[in-house]
């Protein structure tokens, strides 16, 4: 039976590489979205802004786009390349996940720090969903 004895320049390979694929992975994965996200982005800012503005205008020649060609727009940037990400998102999750016992011991404590500090966090949360409910009536007011 023959043994193989890892050393610090074949294990810093392996960081390096685990890293890069990680790296890689959220590049990829932020790509995969991007379209979607830009596409929501703008529906939202056309509805938001009035016409004669530059982001209104932009934001309806992008809705425009993706209306007009169904098959790049809806099926491929809305819903093929989405889908895709969830996919590689919940399996290089669930493999770290497997794999990673720092990372589980990480996620504990973290859950448990916020089962300890849990109404801080709903104080803090209510109050930014407040300001963020204030916003959106504040522009709806500046816009109509």
């Amino acid at each position: 039976m023959q043994y193989f004895h890892l050393t610090t320049h074949c294990t810093l390979h392996y960081k390096v590489f685990a890293v890069l694929l990680k790296r890689s992975v959220a590049t990829l994965e932020l790509l995969l979205i991007l379209p979607a996200t830009l596409f929501m982005l703008a529906l939202f800012l056309r509805n938001v802004q009035p016409a004669p503005y530059q982001p209104a205008a932009a934001a309806r020649l992008i809705v425009d786009w993706f209306a007009a060609s169904p098959h790049i727009g809806l099926q491929l940037f809305l819903i093929t390349f989405p889908f895709a990400a969830l996919i590689l998102g919940l399996t290089v999750t669930l493999r770290t996940w497997r794999r990673d016992d720092h990372l589980r011991q990480k996620a504990a404590a973290t859950f448990a720090a916020i089962r300890a500090h849990a109404s801080f966090l709903i104080i803090a949360i209510s109050t930014l969903l407040a300001a963020s409910i204030l916003s959106i009536v504040a522009l709806h007011l500046l816009t109509d």
